[in-house]
């Protein structure tokens, strides 16, 4: 007999799961389609503990802990994971919410995946090339686009611009 109990300890028990591993919709089954690919060893071994959590386990980082919210030079954001240009810093924005924010991705570098985890659908972001979860995109960023994409500043690397040699 199911009692209240009983939803309850299984509402507990689900409650303690960590809740990027249930938020990710692709990344165990899409995993050899792409074309960086590591095991799951290997992957702790490149990356850091926080950036392991995001990119391979859809974690999110703390709001306003990252220090590529605060980088203002010119330059380009690529994945943590692969080194792919993901944004260049003409747009990114402050878009107040803790994390580093961009109008628009560069030509070909995410994809898109619908996220209905937490009982709302979003738009995940992930790295084309190798798969790592990057953040979520809304729709209420700045113009010219509307977009805001909200990425993990962990799963992200800044490169700076060299100086044009003329």
């Amino acid at each position: 007999m199911l009692t209240r109990r009983h939803v309850f300890f299984a509402g507990a028990a689900l409650a303690a799961l960590p809740l990027g591993r249930l938020a990710w919709p692709h990344a165990a089954s899409a995993a050899a389609s792409y074309e960086v690919t590591h095991t799951d060893e290997e992957w702790r071994k490149l990356l850091s503990p926080d950036a392991y959590q995001v990119l391979r386990h859809e974690g999110t980082e703390r709001p306003f802990t990252s220090p590529l919210l605060h980088e203002h030079r010119a330059g380009t954001f690529t994945c943590d994971g692969c080194d792919l240009p993901l944004y260049s810093s003409k747009t990114k924005y402050d878009s107040g919410t803790g994390w580093p924010s961009f109008w628009a991705p560069l030509d070909h570098a995410v994809e898109e995946i619908k996220d209905s985890s937490l009982g709302m659908t979003r738009t995940a972001v992930a790295c084309r090339r190798c798969g790592g979860h990057l953040g979520h995109v809304f729709n209420d960023g700045p113009k010219p686009t509307g977009l805001r994409y909200c990425m993990n500043g962990v799963a992200l690397k800044f490169v700076p611009a060299t100086p044009s040699s003329s």
